[in-house]
């Protein structure tokens, strides 16, 4: 498959991306422009677009998904922000450009952040006030929404992160390192497929085989991540190089190294694959997503 999918998906995001930003008083206007400095600044979106995706193969409207689509990139560039402060991973760099807390402070970077996760689900409740008078379109709206909040939450996203935290400078098995990367970085990969299904009003079987290829995708995007962070260049990945060594943070190259590090991110890569070729063209989107990744490891 072409990227003319992806493309044209990235596009609806980042046209509609500042549209959900509510008006802020101008005491705070300051406020306002930290939001939209990391929001604008760059990404492959690909937690919405995978959200639209999912939501168009089990017969959704994307359309009808897109605040949900942007809420999970309001949830994803609130977590770097936060991601990125001295007390976490430090960063100067995000994309190539610096970092929120390097323009704002610290301070307001945490306000930022903080303000985009509010967002978010204020937009998603908003969306849900206008189906009231449907039941079915409401509970879908609502699980979609739980979904998001679960991934983001203290048994998600959270939680990895506090794993992470904990795991520098100890050694950790395998099992440790998997619930590292299934939270921090799967749990809203996952959340944003399964509310784009929800949305969708996908049977079980289409809910199954979505949280297969999601789980698999998810380890496959931190183990690049993990990868990269090692082979990897700050021209190319926009961020520096080396974070996690310097942080004596667990990775699969730390423990694997780079070689069998590879070969587990194909697999799982595969396994995700295999899982959508019953699909076949209905599909094509979640495995161009696929190919992305693998692109960026080769």
């Amino acid at each position: 498959m072409s990227g003319q999918e992806y493309d044209r998906l990235k596009a609806i995001i980042d046209d509609n991306l500042m549209d959900f930003l509510p008006c802020i008083d101008i005491k705070s206007s300051f406020l306002r422009e930290a939001m939209e400095y990391s929001l604008t600044a760059g990404g492959k979106r690909i937690r919405p677009i995978l959200l639209l995706m999912a939501c168009k193969l089990a017969g959704g409207n994307e359309i009808a998904a897109l605040p949900y689509a942007i809420a999970c990139e309001y949830v994803h560039t609130y977590s770097l922000i936060h991601d990125d402060l001295p007390s976490m991973d430090n960063d100067d760099l995000r994309r190539g450009k610096p970092t929120n807390h390097k323009i704002y402070g610290e301070g307001m970077a945490i306000l930022a952040g903080d303000g985009l996760l509010n967002t978010a689900f204020e937009m998603m409740y908003k969306d849900m006030m206008l189906y009231f008078d449907n039941d079915k379109m409401l509970k879908q709206r609502i699980r979609a929404a739980h979904a998001i909040a679960k991934g983001a939450g203290v048994r998600g996203m959270i939680a990895g992160q506090v794993a992470d935290l904990e795991g520098a400078n100890k050694q950790c098995a395998k099992e440790y390192l998997d619930y590292i990367h299934l939270n921090k970085t799967g749990a809203l990969i996952t959340a944003a497929i399964m509310a784009g299904a929800y949305l969708g009003d996908a049977d079980d079987d289409l809910m199954c085989d979505l949280g297969i290829y999601s789980e698999n995708l998810g380890l496959a995007f931190q183990i690049r991540d993990d990868i990269l962070d090692v082979v990897g260049t700050e021209e190319t990945i926009g961020k520096k190089t080396g974070v996690d060594e310097k942080l004596c943070k667990i990775t699969y190259p730390a423990i694997y190294g780079i070689d069998e590090s590879i070969k587990i991110f194909n697999d799982y890569i595969d396994k995700a694959r295999d899982i959508m070729d019953k699909y076949d063209e209905k599909a094509k989107g979640l495995v161009y997503i696929l190919n992305l990744l693998k692109e960026r490891v080769a």
